[in-house]
């Protein structure tokens, strides 16, 4: 088959003469890409570093955790958090690592898990699980920069040098980092992983000084590791007791798996000596996964030790100096508040610098699949409308949670867990299709536990999944309406048309007026199509010695919303026939005019017959399965397509 361009029409209006704020807002509409090079961005090889680099990329979300997650395991777990953490970090290694270095495997170009399903479940079926699984997305991306502003406003506002005018005014101060990150993304966002590699060392530095201060702190006054060690002997007689406790208060420390997802999907900034190398490509990736999880996993452990041993109790509480920044309390009780300045300024950064990392990511996910299912209208594609949007989402969010750092970890988590658990069964599913029956069993058992977990967040914190909730409502009803709106676009990408078909059209162009009769293939047999053309040639008053042409559509995946049109020429019982397969009848036919048009410089005219269906069935026949009504939907892309009517291809009903 030879490739055939999309046909041509008519823009509404260029985007260079737009003016004022809608041509500002819309100024990239046409680029084809984002601005932003986000973890879902496609990079040039300008672009592409080392893969210790990116890792730092994917560790604003991930290592920045560090931040809260051991207030938070203390809380959660009190004298047990250690072990709790433990847990964590089995789980981290033997559990999330495995599943996301599959996934590293069966999706090099950055898809990760959502794509991996998308693949597995057919047409509607497979949309509308994306769309949930976009919903949980949005939600771990939002509650990222959501929870890292009022975390980073919390080790703002305990620091000793902050003036007091500020001390009170978490909301201010959080929604204040909140406006200042959409504002760097509506101005434009470059070099971000120099900057993460720069962050992310100084915050990693900083952090093992604060750990190896505090571990000699320990050693230098074991009757503090003793007190701990009494304490939980005292609360948990039996190391069965401590596991079970651990397992039930586990889920709250989910926080500690983030960055998995984020990991896999930078994966096309990764440098390979060769470009285009996607098996160095995914040796990168899981040096990058693994190296995050071993670095991170010690963290944990050393991190929740040492709080949970230094740090009174009642300080992990609302209102308490470690509430939501134990390490950064260590740094001022231990180090002086000197360096524990230095500290609060460095995870301040890295946590504002997350949010950054989340909008980049959202800034291109939702590009990634909303369009392309027709369920997002073209401003989507531009930064600076999805910007404002989720910088609004944001700020209500933060008034729901009252720029809480605790009471929004049950929604993080949540939106984090989905997306692990998603991502286990994607790969499960992937090791049963291949055969791998040891694959299947271990991936199975791990998404089990993944399972569990989530299921147990939900039930622990169930404001996690209304968040969710609201997110996958907002997504799948917009979706819906987008896709209604844009049902009379001309959704061909292009047309893949062979010799045999473009014969037809030639020498239908060298007979005078191209005649196209629409044909719904029944029989295919020589009477029904002898029949079909001398109705639609008394109906229509076609002259005998004028040829005729049919074109027969065969619906692919109405699901579907832009793809490229396949045409091929048949002849059958002396009948020329135009075979196009497509997603949806009435767009095929009005692509293919257009690119007859384009063709031979001939108007092509198309005859149809009405049906006798029912307008609101004919609709919803249309929307769901691509058919439905064809005639006045063919009218109406043409209409949309071409707006001069000279050069409109002519539409016929009888």
């Amino acid at each position: 088959m030879s490739d055939v361009p999309a046909p041509t029409v008519v823009e509404a209006e260029p985007t260079e003469h737009r003016a004022g704020l809608r041509g500002w807002l819309l100024d990239d509409l046409n680029e084809g890409r984002s601005p932003v090079e986000g973890p879902h961005s496609r990079p040039e090889s300008s672009q592409q570093r080392p893969w210790w680099q990116v890792m730092c990329l994917t560790g604003l979300d991930y290592f920045s955790t560090l931040g809260y997650q051991p207030g938070i395991a203390a809380l959660a777990a009190g004298a047990l958090a250690p072990v709790a953490t433990l847990l964590l970090v089995a789980l981290t290694l033997l559990g999330a690592l495995p599943v996301y270095r599959q996934v590293a495997r069966e999706s090099p170009h950055g898809q990760g898990s959502i794509a991996m399903l998308e693949r597995v479940l057919p047409r509607w079926t497979g949309k509308l699980f994306v769309l949930v699984l976009l919903g949980f997305a949005a939600t771990d991306f939002v509650i990222t920069m959501t929870l890292s502003a009022a975390d980073a406003t919390a080790h703002v506002l305990e620091n000793p040098y902050v003036p007091n005018v500020l001390r009170g005014h978490q909301m201010g101060v959080t929604l204040l980092l909140l406006a200042m990150l959409g504002a760097v993304f509506l101005r434009g966002f470059k070099e971000a992983i120099g900057i993460a590699v720069v962050l992310v060392g100084v915050y990693l530095t900083l952090n093992l000084i604060v750990v190896v201060f505090a571990l000699q702190d320990i050693l230098t006054h074991p009757h503090l590791a003793v007190t701990w060690r009494s304490l939980l002997v005292h609360e948990y007689p039996s190391p069965l007791a401590m596991a079970a406790v651990a397992l039930l208060v586990f889920p709250k420390l989910a926080l500690g798996l983030s960055g998995f997802e984020t990991g896999v999907a930078v994966m096309p900034l990764i440098r390979t000596r060769t470009p285009g190398d996607l098996r160095a490509r995914i040796r990168g990736a899981h040096r990058l996964l693994t190296t995050a999880a071993v670095i991170m996993s010690c963290f944990l452990i050393a991190s929740s030790f040492v709080t949970t041993v230094l740090i009174p109790p009642r300080e992990f509480n609302p209102g308490g100096r470690a509430y939501g920044r134990a390490l950064a309390y260590l740094a001022h009780e231990h180090l002086g508040n000197v360096f524990g300045t230095v500290y609060d300024v460095s995870t301040v950064l890295i946590l504002w610098f997350a949010g950054a990392s989340a909008m980049a990511g959202l800034l291109n996910l939702i590009p990634r699949y909303l369009p392309r299912y027709g369920m997002a209208p073209a401003w989507t594609r531009a930064v600076r409308p999805l910007v404002l949007v989720l910088t609004a989402i944001a700020f209500l969010v933060t008034f729901a949670f009252r720029a809480d750092v605790n009471a929004q970890g049950g929604a993080y988590a949540t939106g984090v867990l989905v997306l692990i658990t998603s991502a286990a069964v994607a790969v499960t599913l992937s090791a049963r299709r291949r055969g791998h029956r040891r694959l299947t069993v271990a991936f199975s058992v791990i998404t089990l536990i993944f399972v569990y977990t989530t299921i147990a967040n939900i039930i622990e914190r169930p404001d996690g999944v209304k968040i969710a909730s609201l997110f996958i409502a907002g997504i799948v009803t917009f979706s819906v309406l987008s896709r209604i709106l844009r049902a009379t676009e001309l959704r061909a990408t292009g047309i893949e048309m062979d010799d045999l078909a473009r014969q037809f059209i030639e020498d239908a162009a060298a007979s005078g007026t191209i005649h196209i009769i629409a044909n719904e293939p029944d029989a295919r047999d020589e009477r029904e199509y002898r029949e079909k053309e001398e109705e639609q040639r008394l109906g229509n008053h076609i002259p005998d010695s004028d040829p005729v042409l049919f074109v027969e559509v065969t619906v692919t995946d109405p699901s579907d919303f832009e793809t490229p049109l396949r045409v091929r020429g048949e002849e059958r019982h002396g009948f020329r026939i135009l075979k196009v397969e497509g997603p949806s009848i009435s767009n095929a036919i009005a692509a293919l005019l257009l690119c007859i048009r384009d063709l031979t410089g001939k108007k092509p005219h198309v005859y149809f017959s009405w049906t006798e269906s029912n307008p609101v069935v004919s609709l919803l026949r249309y929307l769901l399965f691509g058919e439905g009504e064809i005639a006045p939907i063919t009218r109406e892309v043409l209409r949309e397509a071409e707006h001069n009517t000279r050069r409109r291809p002519m539409v016929h009903v009888g």
